[in-house]
């Protein structure tokens, strides 16, 4: 299914082709862990920039290899290409619309980006699985914060 994307300040606009059945993850190396972002991965041709590729920028480090695509506008992280699979997409799953990370994603698994594949012999690896547990009654604890 196609889903329509953007921004916080609506600067950057995409559509991603998507399964209709969102799956996602997360990854702890240094600049997801950093984000924070549930990622949803698609092929390269099924995102298309629609209005804003102006006010994308993109961040690259380490091995350049991945590319980190944010807006220079409000700093909302849009997409990614990934290191271990530059043919691909992650697409911030929070810039889609519709989706709502924490409800849509209660329990999402972590990659090791902190062991990386391409740098331990090809072996992916999960860090382990976050879990959201919605509060029953919307208030905070007795210490508050």
């Amino acid at each position: 299914m196609i889903r329509t994307g953007s921004c916080h300040c609506g600067s950057v606009q995409f559509e991603a082709e998507v399964p209709e059945e969102l799956s996602g993850s997360r990854c702890n190396c240094s600049i997801c862990a950093m984000k924070g972002a549930v990622m949803v991965y698609i092929p390269l041709e099924a995102l298309k920039v629609t209005a804003g590729e102006d006010a994308l920028t993109c961040y690259s480090f380490n091995t350049h290899a991945a590319k980190h695509h944010f807006c220079a506008k409000c700093g909302i992280h849009c997409f990614h290409q990934p290191r271990s699979d530059p043919d691909m997409y992650a697409i911030n799953a929070a810039t889609l619309e519709g989706v709502r990370p924490y409800e849509d994603f209660p329990e999402i698994p972590v990659n090791d980006g902190q062991h990386h594949q391409l740098d331990h012999g090809g072996e992916r690896r999960l860090s382990g699985t976050l879990t959201f547990t919605p509060s029953p009654d919307g208030k905070w604890g007795k210490d508050g914060w």
